[in-house]
Parts: structure tokens; sequence; C-alpha cells
């Protein structure tokens, strides 16, 4: 019907809910919390049968401490649970076990100290008439790792030699760049600052500019950082700068508290440079992906209603999603195009 010729496409997932409610999730947190609960109420019990047992006796206070030695009996079943629930767990591999769906998974939300036990869905939406080009159901909490797979799937899904890919900065990582640049894929998405120098007061990375004529970096004092030497960190090849001049510099302090001021560059750095200078021209392409991308999900999970997926275990979880999706492209389309346009389609 010509509505996917669009070669550009906005990236985003989101938690689903499943059929396994927090409390029959066990991560190492959940349980040493939960244990430190119990703790707690045993020692709470304990306190009040020593108390009673300086009171007179009395009709009303041997009903009480019946009804604290009860409780203790309880607490004392649910640290057996629980050490049983903790067994399990760390032999799992993620170290974490659902009874309920054994496939889900607990996954922090953008919420502060919020979390959900379910499924991280992941989509490609295109920007012009927003129709999921492709998706995918995982179990890792994540994004960081998933760019690359789910931007080659919907370039594969459209056909074209190139595409234009637009996500949020939960998914940067120089690796699954350099795999979608390989691939053909020119992702724009913001570096997020995890260094934590800025707000020290102290120049970033980003203030030193990198000369690639005579591959040295220009710091904001305008002395320049030369090439010393290469080595492999975490299986990346890495490139070092410094220079001399920092201690006589004026503005020493505002850049570090060492001898020099040392910058390290990746072997494919000018990669991740060719995505800052993307976003760089397209300032207002982080919002192009938050209406393309957040919009379906929404509709998605209003449609699902509360308890979002029916099914368990991620092979039923991945099909019911896939239904979801169909639905919403349909009535996407029939928006777009109205119904009667799209039935002759089907029938063509």
């Amino acid at each position: 019907m010509g509505l996917l010729t669009n070669s550009r496409v906005a990236i985003d997932g989101s938690k689903f809910k499943a059929v396994n409610t927090r409390d029959k999730n066990f991560t190492r947190g959940k349980v040493e919390r939960r244990r430190a609960q119990l703790e707690k109420s045993v020692a709470r019990y304990l306190a009040q049968l020593d108390t009673a047992d300086l009171q007179e006796p009395s009709e009303e206070l041997a009903a009480k401490t019946a009804h604290l030695k009860e409780k203790l009996v309880k607490l004392e079943s649910e640290m057996r649970r629980l050490a049983a629930m903790e067994k399990l767990m760390l032999a799992s591999p993620d170290q974490q076990i659902s009874l309920t769906d054994p496939d889900s998974r607990s996954m922090a939300t953008s919420g502060r100290g919020s979390g959900v036990v379910g499924y991280n869905v992941q989509v490609a939406v295109d920007t012009e008439h927003h129709l999921i080009i492709t998706h995918e159901v995982t179990n890792d909490g994540s994004d960081r790792a998933q760019l690359a797979h789910i931007a080659c799937r919907a370039k594969e899904a459209l056909g074209v030699d190139e595409l234009e890919a637009v996500a949020d900065r939960g998914y940067y990582s120089g690796e699954e760049i350099l795999a979608c640049d390989k691939a053909g894929v020119a992702v724009t998405l913001p570096k997020p600052m995890t260094s934590g120098i800025e707000a020290r007061g102290r120049f970033g990375k980003q203030d030193f500019v990198y000369l690639s004529e005579e591959d040295v970096y220009r710091c904001p004092a305008g002395e320049k950082l030369a090439y010393h030497y290469t080595n492999e960190e975490n299986g990346l090849v890495l490139r070092r700068y410094w220079t001399n001049a920092c201690q006589s510099c004026a503005i020493k302090h505002r850049c570090t508290t060492g001898k020099e001021r040392r910058i390290t560059r990746w072997e494919h750095e000018h990669v991740l440079e060719a995505v800052q200078k993307r976003l760089d021209r397209n300032p207002q392409a982080m919002r192009q992906r938050r209406e393309t991308a957040e919009h379906p999900f929404g509709t998605l999970k209003m449609r699902m209603g509360a308890t979002h997926f029916l099914m368990k275990r991620l092979p039923k979880v991945a099909t019911e999603m896939a239904l979801h999706v169909l639905a919403y492209n349909l009535t996407r389309v029939m928006n777009i195009m109205g119904s009667q346009s799209l039935m002759a389609a089907i029938r063509a």
C-alpha cells in the first residue's frame, strides 16, 4: 500500500508485566530483605513472650501466648521456605527465579525505586506512519545489547540498503553502534554522562577536540595531547594521549588532580563521533523518537489491560505479543487508509 517507503525508524523498549507477582520472584536482594523482615518479626514476638512470662497467669495471657507461639511456628516455616528458594535462586545462571512464569524476570522501570516482573519488549517504529516494523520479546531487562539486533531486523523487514535509526541513551554501547555501522544502519542517540567529572566542576572528554590530521587532542587550554601508546582493556583496543604541559597549566585544577590529564581513544572512536555529529545536526531527534516509539507502547498496554501478558513462558509470550502487534498495525492502517482500502489490498 506504499506505507513503508520511509527508511527511518525509532527504536525503543518497554517492560510488560508477566503472569508472575513480585512475591513469587526471588533475587539475591529480595531474599536478603525478606530474611531481615522475618528475623525482625521473630525478635519482636520473642520479646512479647518474654514480657508475657513476667506477668500474672490469666486466661487472656494464655491465649495471647499461644497465638504468639503459633506465629513463631509460621515464621520458622517461612524461613525454611525462603532458604529453599535462596538455594534455587543461587543455582540459577542469573541468580533469579520466578515461580509462576519461570522465564519472566524482575526488571527496573523508569520510576525511581520501581520495578516489574515481566518481559522487555523491543520495537522499531516507522517515523512517518508509526507502524511497528519489527519487534522482539526478551527477558533481558537492559536495552544496552539490543540496538544492533533490532535495527538489523528493521532494515531487513524494510528491504533497504541503508537505514536511519534513532534511540535513547539507554542503548548507548560502542560495540552495538559499531555493529550497526557495519550493517549499514546510521544510528542517532545521545551519550550518557557516567563519569561524574563534570559534576565536580572539571572538564569532560567532550571538551577535548580530536585533530585527526595530527592524531592529537587539543585541550581547553590550547595544548595538544600527543599519542603515547596503545593497550587492550576489556577486549577494546585503546589509544592513550597526554602532554607534559599540564604541570604548568593555569587551569589544571579544572581538569585533573593527577600529574597530567590523560585521554583514552577507542580504535573505532570515529564511529561514535559520527553519531554525535548526527545528533548535533538534528537536535530534535530525541523528541521525534519519543513521539514515535512511545505512543505504540501506550496503545498496546491500554489494550492488554493491567495484567499485560496472559501466557506463560517466553515462546508463548512472544506469540501473544505478535498478535497484539498485528492488531495494532491493522488498526493503524485502517486509521490512515480506511478499512475499505485495507480490505481491497488484502484481497489483492
